[in-house]
């Protein structure tokens, strides 16, 4: 018998369920930039248990369709809970040290061996978690969620041939791009909700373009130093123990037999009256 171990691969359901999550998230972080001038969007916080809510069965549903699509078992989800719980356990090392957060360099690993479905979870649960351990729990939370789920389900994009030194490298400079998208999106949630000096506030009904004028000023002087530290971090944690960790964590995947394919082929021969048949098991030694 032989099973041959992959990152988990992304099957039509769970494309239409990342889909719809990731709408469902842009729409919420997204909305008071196209709001009208006379819509509450300074009340903007008010929205967070509405979109939390609609995230947590969206992430169930983005499993259920990934283990639907893959036939995997109970193993692959105690998986993605240990490492959540590994992340959630990284994120107050670093947390309020000149953006120093060690999780995110766990992310982009766990991403690119679990595939982008399950990745897109990890991360979100990871970020949930770590609220959870450093009492982080606030409107800002969904919007961190999410984009923590995308930080690691692009991990999980990358091309897939890639090993050795060259994915190392490959993953250091996603990371590092990463980390200051990540930045960015959790930007948007403060930007909107106070007040700052002409320039840089956030102006209701005004144009879009604008407005992300606006925005691209405010990143630039509140969080762009905290965004590089963060992503200098991932870099030199990804090329210095980012090999061991991959090699650790496609070894859990195969005895978690991830997409185990199992082939029987003709019989062999055997006793009387019986017909054996040789089965052939392949293990992804990289």
């Amino acid at each position: 018998m032989t099973t041959r171990s992959h990152p988990v691969r992304l099957g039509p359901r769970s494309v239409a369920a990342l889909v719809l999550v990731s709408l469902v998230g842009l729409a919420g972080i997204g909305w008071p930039l196209f709001a009208d001038a006379g819509a509450a969007v300074t009340d903007h916080a008010a929205d967070a248990p509405w979109l939390f809510a609609l995230i947590l069965p969206l992430l169930i549903a983005v499993v259920v369709a990934t283990i639907a699509d893959c036939g995997m078992d109970a193993k692959a989800v105690a998986m993605l809970g240990v490492l959540a719980a590994v992340g959630a356990a990284l994120r107050p090392l670093g947390a309020g040290t000149a953006g120093l957060e060690p999780m995110f360099f766990l992310m982009v690993l766990s991403g690119r061996v679990l595939g982008p479905g399950f990745g897109f979870v990890l991360g979100a649960v990871t970020m949930f978690a770590s609220a959870l351990l450093t009492g982080g729990v606030g409107p800002w939370m969904p919007t961190q969620m999410l984009a923590m789920g995308w930080f690691a389900m692009g991990a999980g994009l990358l091309p897939a041939g890639v090993r050795g030194r060259r994915e190392l490298l490959m993953l250091s400079v996603y990371g590092f791009v990463a980390a200051f998208a990540y930045g960015t999106v959790t930007n948007l949630y403060g930007w909107v909700t106070i007040g700052l000096a002409p320039g840089l506030s956030f102006v209701p009904g005004a144009p879009a373009d604008e407005n992300l004028v606006r925005f691209a000023a405010y990143v630039l002087a509140t969080s762009l130093g905290w965004d590089l530290g963060r992503a200098a971090l991932t870099v030199v944690l990804t090329l210095s123990v980012g090999g061991p960790l991959l090699r650790a964590l496609r070894r859990a995947t195969r005895r978690a037999n991830f997409e185990a394919q199992v082939t029987f082929e003709g019989p062999v021969e055997g006793s009387a009256g019986e017909a054996p048949h040789r089965t052939h098991v392949t293990y992804d030694r990289t």
